[in-house]
């Protein structure tokens, strides 16, 4: 199967923002749909993409009665600790309204984003502060916030 979007995740998570994703070592995740995170065997891809051939679970027939995935989706809203997860929902409806394609491009200028942050004020120990920030702040609040800083750096 051709994979187009590596970096949104089979439930539709965002690579991008992701601390593993921008890690320097080996163990570096090249996105949820890369080689070496399809062998490890997350369900989502054994079923979506592995088994029925298709890329992201909304694209499912069974998207709306499927209890692994809406098991899941509540699950990351009231629980996770990771912050991105909580965040899944809104960037479902937004991908469904407006296409993976326009999600990607908004996630790339957040990625750039993080990527200055972490190049100008990471001390080394804030890396996931920063992928936080990037996912659950606007587009023009980073900016905005990014811009003061600089100014005070």
């Amino acid at each position: 199967m051709d994979l187009q979007h590596v970096e949104v995740g089979v439930c539709g998570l965002s690579c991008r923002l992701c601390p593993m994703y921008h890690t320097q070592t080996e163990n570096r995740c090249a996105g949820c749909k890369s080689p070496s995170r399809m062998a490890v065997g997350c369900p989502f891809i054994t079923c979506a993409v592995k088994k029925k051939g298709i890329e992201f679970c909304w694209q499912c027939g069974e998207n709306g009665t499927c209890e692994k995935w809406r098991k899941h989706r509540e699950a990351s809203r009231q629980y996770d600790s990771f912050k991105c997860y909580q965040k899944l929902e809104g960037d479902i409806e937004f991908i469904r309204k407006n296409g993976v394609s326009e999600f990607e491009k908004q996630q790339k200028i957040r990625e750039q984003l993080l990527k200055e942050m972490l190049r100008e004020f990471n001390d080394g120990r804030s890396k996931s502060y920063y992928c936080i920030a990037s996912t659950v702040l606007q587009i023009d609040e980073l900016q905005d916030i990014l811009t003061k800083a600089k100014d005070k750096h």
